[in-house]
C-alpha cells in the first residue's frame, strides 16, 4: 500500500534516571534527507540515528528531534570552575583600578562570563543507557509516524483510484465518439484521393504518401491503447508493496504525454473537451503524488 510522506510520530524511553524523547517530522521530498538535533554529548551519535531512520523511510525531509531528561530527582553534577572565576575576578579588579572606577566588583559581574560552571561528563555506562534509551524511543516515534503515514496514504489510494477511473471512463467516451467519426474519416481521405487523382500531374507514390500521413494523423487507437495499459499500471502500482511515489510520478509524465497527443491528433471539439476534462483531472493526481513516498 501506497504511504504519505508527511506524518508525525513520538516516542520515549527511560532507564537508570534518564528519559529520553524522540520527535519525527516528514515533509515531501524528492529524496530521502535527515536533519537531527540532539544533546550536546551525543554529537557522536549523529550518523548512527540517521542510519537507523534510513531503515523505515526511503523518500521526504526528515527532521528528527531528540531530548534528553534526567529523572527520578537526578540532578546534574556541577561544578564551579575556580579558576575561571579567579581569572574574570581578577580582569574587573584590574579594570576598575585602571579606570578609576570606585565600585566593587559584584557577583553580578563575574556571571556576566560564560563557561563558569561545569558539567560532569556521563561515563561510559550512562552513555550505553542514553543511547539504548534514544533508540528506544527513535523506533517508538518512527512507528507511529509510519503508522499516520500508512492511514494518510489509504486516504490517498481512495482519491487517486477515483481520479484515474475517472480517466478511464473519459478514455472510453472519446474511444466511442472516435470510432463514429470513422465514416468521416473515410470521406476526408476519398476526397483527398479524388483531387490527386484528377490532378495533371498525378504522382503515385505522392498520393500513397498522403494517404499513409492522413490516416496516421486522424487515428488516436494507438494513444488509447497505451493510454489504457498507463492507467492499468498506475492501479497496479497503488497496491505495491514498496515505495512507488517515483513510479508514479513517471506514469503521470506518460498519461499527460498521451492525452495531449490524442487531444492534437483527432483534431475534434468534443474530443478535445473531453481531454480537457481527462487533463484537470490528471493534475489533480499529480498534486497528491508528490506526497506519495
Amino acid at each position: 500500500m501506497i504511504t504519505s510522506m508527511t506524518g508525525f510520530g513520538r516516542g520515549e524511553s527511560s532507564s537508570g534516571g534518564f528519559l529520553l524523547t524522540a520527535e519525527v517530522k516528514t515533509l515531501n521530498s524528492r529524496y530521502l534527507d535527515i536533519s537531527v538535533r540532539m544533546p550536546q554529548s551525543m554529537q557522536d551519535k549523529e550518523l548512527a540515528i540517521k542510519e537507523f531512520a534510513q531503515g523505515k523511510l526511503s523518500r521526504g525531509k526528515v527532521n528528527i528531534n531528540i531530548n534528553m531528561e534526567r529523572t527520578g530527582g537526578r540532578q546534574a553534577d556541577i561544578r564551579l570552575n575556580t579558576e575561571l572565576v579567579k581569572g574574570y575576578g581578577l580582569i574587573l579588579r584590574q579594570l576598575r583600578d585602571e579606570s578609576g572606577i570606585d565600585e566593587p566588583v559584584q557577583i553580578s559581574d563575574i556571571l556576566q562570563f560564560s563557561n563558569l560552571f561545569e558539567t560532569r561528563k556521563e561515563d561510559e555506562e550512562e552513555l550505553k543507557v542514553i543511547w539504548d534509551c534514544t533508540r528506544a524511543a527513535l523506533e517508538e516515534a518512527l512507528g507511529n509516524l509510519n503508522t499516520m503515514r500508512s492511514k494518510e496514504g489509504t486516504e490517498l489510494r481512495t482519491d487517486l483510484e477515483k481520479q484515474i477511473n475517472g480517466i478511464a471512463e473519459i478514455l472510453e467516451t472519446v474511444s466511442e465518439i472516435s470510432e463514429k467519426r470513422a465514416p468521416e474519416v473515410r470521406e476526408k481521405l476519398h476526397e483527398r484521393i479524388r483531387k490527386m487523382v484528377n490532378d495533371d500531374n498525378f504522382d503515385p507514390e505522392r498520393m500513397e504518401m498522403e494517404v499513409a500521413l492522413l490516416v496516421d494523423k486522424m487515428d488516436i487507437n494507438e494513444e488509447i491503447i497505451r493510454l489504457q495499459s498507463h492507467l492499468k499500471f498506475f492501479i497496479e502500482a497503488l497496491d505495491a508493496d514498496e515505495a512507488v511515489g517515483r513510479r508514479l510520478n513517471f506514469l503521470c509524465q506518460e498519461i499527460n504525454r498521451e492525452l495531449n497527443t490524442i487531444g492534437s491528433k483527432a483534431n475534434d471539439s468534443k474530443i478535445a473537451h473531453h481531454i480537457v476534462l481527462g487533463k484537470e483531472k490528471l493534475e489533480q493526481i499529480r498534486e497528491q503524488v508528490q506526497n506519495i513516498e
